[in-house]
């Protein structure tokens, strides 16, 4: 692994922090479906951040969604759990971002936003395991 994908995997790996950031202060002003889009965003961007220890990365989410499961959840390399935060985050995201007249809940919004951050801790201890944080 070089120094560049170590950057690039660092760099991803702030970028999901800032959506977590975000997602924490939008749902002060209840922006739930905002806190929702963050939240997914931020697991993306902590996927992606994985990947760029490989050199991988996918044009489509379902890209890097699948190549994920595939290689770090089925493997075992992350929990089985970290399927269903990433499936639950992609639908909450896509109907909040896309459905008309749809509206994320207080509690869903909640539920995924503590999601998000169960998720980027599990990305945290991967990536501190290869010395990239």
């Amino acid at each position: 692994m070089g120094e560049q994908a170590k950057l690039l995997s660092q760099y991803r790996f702030d970028k999901a922090m800032q959506c977590i950031k975000v997602a924490e202060h939008v749902m002060q002003i209840n922006d739930y479906n905002l806190v929702s889009n963050r939240a997914y965003y931020a697991i993306f961007h902590g996927m992606r951040a994985v990947l760029a220890l490989e050199r991988k990365d996918f044009e489509k989410h379902s890209g890097v969604i699948g190549y994920f499961r595939k290689e770090y959840i089925k493997t075992q390399i992350f929990p089985v759990e970290a399927s269903a935060i990433i499936g639950n985050a992609f639908d909450s995201r896509n109907e909040s971002d896309y459905k008309d007249w749809y509206n994320v809940s207080q509690d869903d919004a909640e539920i995924q936003l503590q999601a998000a951050i169960d998720f980027l801790g599990m990305v945290k201890r991967y990536l501190l395991s290869k010395d990239v944080l």
